[in-house]
């Protein structure tokens, strides 16, 4: 992997992340057409430089994560769902996330799905900051909701900020608290893969991991301000047809014969 390699991944990195359009879609596109997806270390790559993304949660939000106790136990709450089935299914995930044709299925459906959220969700144009209304019982439902992100192509921020809005919260307060709940799920994820990998990292790679991470915190920090705007005002429809652009090219590229290995 190149220096420009590795800036152009963390790029995609930090706008997809947060985005209800799914990183790992974008990270098949990305890689594969660099040759480099099927690299052990692009692999490890990509999931290191998450933490730069979890950063930039915190960077933008960090009076929240000082404001009471009381928000780490809905967070806690919120995150035992996916911890739990994560490590029960870990085997049966990653064998999932080999398969090409369930990411572009579920970039399909997930689209075709976010085309007729505004309508079903009329209460999520409500305005202002819901988070005193998210009590436990709230943030354990939002968790489940996490929980169908563990299949490829679902999109963990487009599961969570639905869930969100199941448990009648307005579009801005789901999609903040689905970055929220980001910080321990992706920290978690990222500290499993890189413990169970930690040998494919060599001297020569530090520099790569550092400038990757960089990147895609100074992009996420942009990517969550802009989505937020666009979200409150516009809604998920343009999301859903860019999924479903997404899928199909995926599929195109698959039965066309190009090699595209997920992470």
């Amino acid at each position: 992997m190149t220096i420009f390699q590795a800036i152009i991944i963390a790029i995609v990195e930090g706008i997809t992340e947060f985005l209800p359009v799914s990183s790992t879609g974008h990270m098949i596109i990305t890689t594969s057409v660099m040759g480099i997806s099927s690299d052990e270390f692009t692999k490890m790559f990509t999931i290191a430089i998450q933490f730069g993304a979890i950063l930039s949660v915190l960077a933008l939000y960090w009076r929240k994560f000082l404001r009471s106790f009381d928000f780490y136990v809905k967070l806690f709450i919120a995150f035992i769902p996916s911890a739990i089935i994560g490590f029960l299914l870990n085997d049966y995930i990653d064998a999932l996330l080999e398969n090409v044709i369930v990411v572009a299925v579920m970039l399909l459906v997930g689209g075709i799905f976010l085309l007729f959220v505004d309508k079903m969700f009329p209460h999520a144009n409500e305005p202002g900051d819901q988070e005193d209304q998210i009590s436990y019982k709230k943030s354990l439902g939002i968790g489940f909701f996490q929980v169908i992100a563990m299949i490829p192509g679902v999109s963990r921020s487009a599961a969570t900020i639905i869930g969100g809005l199941t448990q009648k919260l307005n579009r801005q307060t789901a999609a903040e608290f689905s970055f929220f709940l980001a910080v321990p799920t992706m920290f978690a994820a990222t500290a499993y893969k890189l413990y169970k990998g930690i040998d494919l990292i060599q001297k020569e790679h530090i520099n790569l991991l550092l400038i990757g991470n960089v990147v895609a915190f100074i992009v996420a920090l942009i990517a969550i301000k802009s989505f937020i705007s666009f979200l409150t005002k516009h809604g998920f429809k343009l999301f859903g047809y860019y999924r479903i652009v997404l899928g199909l090219a995926i599929l195109i590229l698959y039965f066309m014969g190009v090699e595209l290995s997920t992470l």
